[in-house]
């Protein structure tokens, strides 16, 4: 009897392991298809803004239109201070940190002292935009590799102090732009800025007051 005994406690174990066996399995594969049906949604197709004539690429590529785009968007929203820099300029650094490399938020950290303890920031109004009729084209971005690419802004940075404009400057801003594949809830872009490829270069420069009569850099 105990042989018998011994027999069915051993094929009860068994078929207990087999049962957890399956019931394993059954996991690994609701996750493996939970996997295969959200992957598509975490995939970052980047597509030319034309597509009248279709698109054929890789999808990792990043045609040069979107980091130009990218890259503008970016800056133009760094340097755009409604109503007071000393405090907006600061706020826009830290809103736009996911889409801002270390070194270049070290940078923008330490610009942002300099400006302010030069007095620069206080009741200044900024913003930058495209020089009309210098948009993106062929030579706006330079492919460096894969990853990163060098875009040529030319734009135009007005400067209001108290309501008075101070400034305005025509300048070409060498940026650079690198994959950035980190946060993808915060920067869903999977493209970051990194500051300066080179020393911004003043093309011409003008007072509003200047431009208002004819004089200024569109002549």
């Amino acid at each position: 009897m105990s042989r018998f005994r011994h027999a069915l406690k051993n094929r009860d174990q068994h078929i207990f392991s087999l049962r957890m066996s399956c019931g394993v399995l059954v996991i690994i594969l609701l996750i493996a298809v939970g996997g295969w049906i959200t992957a598509p949604s975490r995939i970052v197709v980047y597509n030319p803004p034309d597509l009248r004539t279709g698109s054929s690429r890789p999808w990792w590529e990043v045609p040069a239109p979107t980091a130009y785009t990218f890259a503008l968007y970016i800056f133009q929203q760094l340097n755009a201070w409604p109503k007071n820099g000393d405090v907006d300029y600061p706020a826009k650094i830290a809103a736009l940190t996911p889409y801002l490399t270390p070194s270049c938020l070290i940078f923008l950290k330490a610009d942002l002292r300099k400006r302010a303890d030069s007095g620069e920031l206080l009741n200044r109004v900024r913003m930058i935009y495209e020089v009309p009729g210098r948009g993106y084209n062929s030579k706006s971005v330079a492919i460096m590799n894969r990853d990163s690419w060098v875009i040529r802004l030319d734009a135009v940075v007005d400067e209001y102090f108290q309501s008075e404009p101070v400034k305005r400057a025509l300048v070409r801003f060498p940026l650079k732009v690198v994959r950035w594949d980190g946060d993808a809830e915060r920067n869903p872009f999977g493209l970051a800025l990194d500051c300066y490829e080179g020393i911004p270069q003043r093309l011409e420069a003008a007072t509003p007051s200047e431009d208002a009569k004819g004089k200024g850099m569109f002549q």
